[in-house]
């Protein structure tokens, strides 16, 4: 039972960090953050065994974060108030070619990194040829041109 105490825990506090961290996608993903990753990986399996290494308290372990992280999507699906508290919303980030510089702020995301989105996606060279840019749930960046 202790096991899966562990793991419930260590699943809320992981989910709490990673939504505080905000959005990033694997491609904006630099050396530092993948070596903190692996140390986090680390820190929460010591977490999660503690002196028990066992095949049997590992299966359980894993078993309670998969049903949890199920759960949780089930939650999200059945009850969208809970969905707002788990996942992020997308963020506007460009309003008709004009940046909304509080957001860019708040998401640490530049105005290069927009443009980049939008020459890859649409050919798109300057801000004023944007109509939309959003920050997705997934870390991307949403490109709606202008007419």
């Amino acid at each position: 039972m202790e096991s899966v105490l562990r793991a419930l825990i260590i699943y809320l506090v992981l989910m709490l960090l990673m939504r505080v961290a905000g959005k990033r996608t694997l491609a904006n993903v630099t050396t530092f953050d993948l070596v903190l990753l692996l140390v986090i990986s680390q820190a929460t399996q010591q977490s999660l065994l503690g002196d028990d290494f066992s095949l049997t308290t590992g299966i359980v372990v894993i078993a309670t974060l998969v049903a949890v992280d199920r759960l949780a999507d089930y939650l999200g699906f059945r009850f969208p108030s809970f969905s707002t508290i788990t996942n992020s919303r997308p963020a506007i980030l460009v309003d008709n070619g004009r940046p909304i510089a509080h957001r860019l702020r708040r998401h640490h995301v530049n105005e290069a990194e927009i443009l980049q989105s939008a020459r890859q996606s649409h050919g798109l060279e300057r801000l004023d040829q944007i109509k939309y840019a959003v920050l997705e749930t997934s870390g991307g960046i949403s490109v709606i041109p202008r007419g």
